[in-house]
């Protein structure tokens, strides 16, 4: 939500400067933080620094950091109601500064690229500007008590209670209740946030959970539906989604620089500011914990069915899950970054939850169906790559950030995704003529009514990446989109007449 209240005119007298904090306050993301993510990225092996310049007190910390990367000024995630209200001012004649803990480095370059800012007071590599410092800074520079400030954070409550017309942004809880306590009151607050509930469940993904219904495919192509396997399945469903959600996570802190440069991404809650870098590593721990423990608990809960199924395998599952997380962990690292080798590793990922669901069940998995699900998603996968590039020439760029491609590949990709789309649909035709296919179905000629309809589809997906419609993941796409519901039911409903007496 951004809103502001803006003060009146008079409330600050001429003269009076502006002083206005960077980290939480003009920007809704820690600009230290920011900084970090993008030294873990691009030189991990700095890491190895961090308690050496820790050692040097919290100034020298900053200066180090802001010095091992260059953060993208451009593309931070700003307060806009704030940065509204200050280009106001500025365009009034007052004097405005950029008053902030951060390496004076980067303020400069921050407040360059804004370009209403009369100076810069910040960190400078032997002083943390900040708490009592700050006010020390200012009383200096502009007399006691003749400044105004715009803060966020509990250490900002002194200035706040010390100066003229005080103001806050995105203020912390511990703030304002500071403020509360000291009889402070804010003479103008800018809020530009999400509410974090709504930002968690993005930041989640829970729709991309949807994907985890392949873990429920195994059980259902084989016939084998009974109390012990449907537990299995639905544990092993919670289980990996809370999995890939900590990944997911892991990916967005890993990419919001890039994020922040493209159109969509770039409303991402940690690449918006909205969440913090601190509380996505807070609960990429928990979601990791659940996942295991219901990981451990899955072999006890299937056992405990009614009837005599055990898993062959009580620990299979937590092999294919751990699997799927260092797989999924070195992409985002590493792999994404490897020309095709992403695709295939995106594509390998789908057929990972198939093997997951058949561990989980203790329902073999057809060899027929792996290898569908390998043309099958490597197609999609080709899908999600297609788009990102048709993206990318529609905005006038012609290589992707840090993936290999160029523009130019799009003819191409084009032509693998479209040959390993129907030679999943080959796969399928093949397996409707196999004799073992009699075993479970009383009329697997029924099953030929399956080809033209899947063939329909995957037809469909194509034409609308190939005309830069396709702008998610194929798979959530399909969950959303009408008429590929309609498709699914409709095979669903000739699968079932077809094993109909």
């Amino acid at each position: 939500m951004s809103e502001f209240v803006l003060p009146p005119e008079n409330v600050l007298r001429p003269g009076v400067a502006l002083c206005v904090d960077l980290d939480g306050t003009l920007t809704k993301s820690d600009t230290l933080h920011d900084s970090l993510l993008a030294m873990l990225r691009q030189k991990p092996m700095n890491i190895l620094q961090i308690p050496k310049w820790i050692a040097e007190g919290k100034a020298s910390f900053k200066r180090h950091i802001t010095s091992s990367v260059e953060l993208d000024v451009e593309h931070l995630p700003y307060n806009r109601p704030l940065l509204e209200y200050l280009r106001m001012e500025h365009g009034r004649g007052r004097a405005i500064y950029l008053a902030t803990a951060a390496d004076k480095t980067l303020a400069d370059r921050v407040a360059n690229y804004i370009g209403i800012f009369a100076g810069t007071l910040a960190s400078d590599g032997n002083i943390n500007l900040a708490g009592g410092n700050k006010l020390a800074a200012f009383e200096q520079h502009f007399g006691k008590g003749n400044f105004c400030y715009i803060g966020n954070a509990k250490p900002d409550a002194k200035l706040l209670a010390a100066c003229e017309a005080p103001m806050i942004a995105n203020p912390h809880r511990a703030l304002t209740a500071r403020m509360k306590s000291a009889g402070t009151v804010a003479a103008a607050r800018f809020d530009d946030q999400t509410p974090v509930l709504k930002s968690w469940l993005r930041a989640v993904r829970l729709h991309q959970w949807a994907k985890n219904v392949l873990l429920f495919i195994p059980l259902l192509l084989a016939h084998q539906v009974n109390a012990a396997t449907v537990a299995g399945a639905l544990t092993a469903f919670f289980s990996f989604g809370f999995c890939a959600s900590a990944t997911y996570i892991i990916n967005d802190l890993l990419d919001i620089e890039a994020d922040r440069r493209h159109p969509r991404k770039r409303r991402r809650p940690f690449a918006a500011g909205d969440l913090s870098m601190f509380s996505g590593f807070l609960n990429i721990g928990g979601l990791f914990l659940l996942s295991l423990l219901l990981a451990v608990a899955l072999p006890h809960i299937v056992n405990a069915m009614p009837g005599n199924y055990t898993l062959s395998d009580p620990y299979s599952f937590l092999g294919w899950l751990a699997l799927y997380t260092v797989a999924t962990l070195t992409y985002s690292f590493y792999l994404k970054k490897k020309l095709l080798l992403d695709v295939f590793v995106l594509s390998g990922l789908y057929t990972v939850r198939l093997l997951t669901g058949s561990a989980a069940t203790g329902v073999p998995i057809s060899p027929w169906l792996a290898g569908f699900s390998v043309f099958f998603f490597l197609s999609l996968a080709f899908v999600k790559r297609f788009s990102e590039l048709e993206s990318l020439r529609e905005r006038g760029g012609a290589i992707t950030n840090g993936r290999g491609y160029f523009v130019s590949d799009l003819e191409q990709l084009r032509a693998l995704g479209t040959g390993a789309a129907y030679a999943s649909v080959v796969v399928m035709a093949v397996y409707i003529s196999n004799p073992e296919t009699a075993q479970l179905y009383h009329h697997t000629g029924r099953l030929w009514l399956v080809v033209p309809v899947l063939l329909l589809w995957l037809s469909q997906v194509w034409m609308l990446t190939s005309r830069g419609e396709m702008h998610d993941d194929p798979v959530v796409w399909a969950c959303t989109d009408k008429r590929s519901l309609l498709l699914g039911v409709l095979m669903a409903a000739v699968v079932l007449w077809a094993m109909w007496p």
